[in-house]
């Protein structure tokens, strides 16, 4: 009966195109393959990526136009010849592509190894320091100065980055670089200079690079519209952060704004990864507390949403569970002075580098595009606008029936409710619930979040977007185009729960006015 029902299906106007068949049984994908008077025949994967080719399989060659064979029934984008009339069929597997891990090719960590790191570019002519006036102020920024003069290099300091830097902040940085022709860029700070820096050093490796094309979307970060040219001809792009929050020194990502709409743009590509980290926690122990707090759960963030992406695989996931235990073991006393202040910020510096080695590899989800876009519209720090969705995201992620998943061949069915279980028992927040069913993992997930809130009370971060500052009367007028915007983001490809826009207007909303979660009154699974 079903055969004959998907029979049916295919001659209302599918004829000669595709057919898709769920099953483990390879005679019943014979006897489909067999009855189906189509020219692709796939196999465990969904037809409207699928049958595009390259996304779902590597069998199917790319293609938006199909032969429509004897069957007739479809249109093709050329004069009908004999080859769009003789009935061939492809019959296709689910495949998975293959993935990926790339960091930069030197990272060097430990307290004041800043020098010796440096000294891995003995030889090189003439530094460009991108920073911003609070670390000249401090004397960061005359310190890395003095070690690369001291090395023979000719440097030149732009210190004009501010919090959010834009693309006009970006051009006045290249034109800088294009006039002293560094052959070495230096980052020093946190995210808003090494991404503007990111974005510089790109532009000055490819002139000819068009904002509009780097910021253009996609379903798999090698198969792009517009391809990104590696840089390093020029220059080499090392970046020393002084914040324990973006990770940015090791990621592909650069956000910078746009200022003609407003917006944030993530950039991704791994041509912006950095040639070398230099994670000194010495730079770091300065950090105000409540910056501290809001970049300590921004790294937390970064790592459960790389632990819980469509991208999640082997490689990255130590690193982002790793990531999620410094920032609880350590969080608290980096923010409150605790007993091991000293050792907790040295830890969180490394927590920010760890988790960044996961997201830029996993990615990210609709946490981060639902922060860029609130971050963009009220000009909160884009840790604490991540701080204040986080456990709303989590909720909403936490089902087994999405009326849409993630779209990636390798997420199979809805599996992030086992791993927001997972990162709960590696924390030991539930040692007293054994087992694995449903109602387990749920009341696992409802630990996880609880924890979250707890930390976040004890760093002092606000209980709502409109406890940090923002306006009701704002906030309302900006919703539609937040939701938006957050929809669109580069970020929400990689959710495991794909978002109506509906639903994302809805998670500002309990976020703005501090809506009970669900998680503090979910009630406990026998064990």
């Amino acid at each position: 009966a079903a055969m004959a029902t998907a029979h049916s299906l295919v001659l209302l106007g599918g004829a000669g195109h595709t057919s898709v068949l769920y099953t483990g049984d390879a005679a019943r994908v014979q006897a489909f393959e067999e009855r189906m008077p189509t020219g692709r025949v796939l196999v465990n994967m969904p037809a409207s990526q699928g049958a595009i080719g390259d996304v779902y399989n590597f069998r199917v060659p790319p293609s938006l136009t199909l032969g429509c064979g004897s069957w007739g029934g479809n249109s093709v984008s050329e004069n009908i010849g004999v080859k769009h009339l003789m009935n061939v069929k492809t019959v296709a597997s689910r495949r998975e592509n293959m993935l990926w891990y790339r960091v930069p090719q030197r990272i060097y960590f430990k307290p004041d190894c800043l020098a010796q790191a440096l000294q891995e570019f003995a030889g090189r002519k003439r530094a460009l320091l991108v920073t911003d006036d609070p670390l000249v102020a401090l004397g960061l920024a005359d310190r890395v100065v003095r070690l690369l003069e001291e090395m023979g290099m000719s440097v030149r300091v732009f210190s004009q980055v501010r919090p959010d830097p834009g693309m006009d902040c970006v051009r006045s940085c290249l034109a800088l670089a294009r006039a002293f022709q560094p052959d070495m860029f230096v980052a020093l700070g946190g995210g808003s200079p090494m991404d503007a820096a990111k974005m510089a050093w790109l532009l000055y490796e490819v002139p000819d690079m068009k904002v509009e094309e780097l910021a253009l979307r996609f379903q798999d970060i090698r198969k792009r519209v517009a391809s990104f040219p590696r840089g390093g001809r020029k220059a080499v792009m090392v970046c020393i952060p002084t914040t324990s929050g973006t990770g940015s020194e090791v990621t592909p990502f650069a956000v910078v704004s746009d200022e003609a709409t407003g917006q944030k743009l993530a950039i991704t590509d791994y041509a912006l990864t950095p040639d070398m980290a230099i994670v000194d926690p010495d730079l770091a122990r300065g950090m105000p507390d409540s910056l501290a707090a809001a970049s300590g759960i921004d790294v937390l963030t970064h790592a459960v949403e790389a632990y819980t992406s469509v991208m999640a695989s082997n490689m990255a996931d130590g690193h982002a569970v790793e990531a999620v235990r410094l920032v609880f073991k350590y969080l608290r006393d980096s923010v409150n002075h605790g007993g091991r202040f000293e050792q907790a910020r040295e830890k969180m510096h490394y927590a920010a580098t760890i988790a960044g080695m996961a997201f830029g590899n996993a990615f990210l989800g609709v946490c981060h595009s639902l922060a860029h876009a609130l971050g963009s519209a009220f000009h909160l720090a884009h840790g604490l606008a991540n701080a204040l969705l986080l456990s709303y995201v989590i909720e909403y992620n936490a089902t087994d029936q999405p009326a849409k998943q993630g779209m990636l061949p390798q997420y199979k069915y809805p599996w992030v409710k086992g791993r927001y279980a997972r990162l709960c028992d590696m924390l030991h927040l539930a040692d007293d619930l054994e087992g694995d069913s449903p109602a387990i993992r749920q009341a696992k997930t409802a630990r996880l979040v609880r924890a979250i809130e707890a930390l976040k009370r004890d760093c002092g971060i606000p209980g709502s977007i409109r406890e940090a500052g923002v306006e009701e009367s704002a906030f309302l007028a900006k919703l539609d185009e937040m939701a938006l915007a957050a929809f669109d983001d580069q970020c929400t490809s990689a959710n495991p729960r794909y978002p109506l826009v509906d639903e994302l207007k809805e998670l500002y909303r309990k976020a703005y006015y501090g809506e009970p979660l669900a998680s503090l009154a979910e009630p406990e699974a026998a064990g």
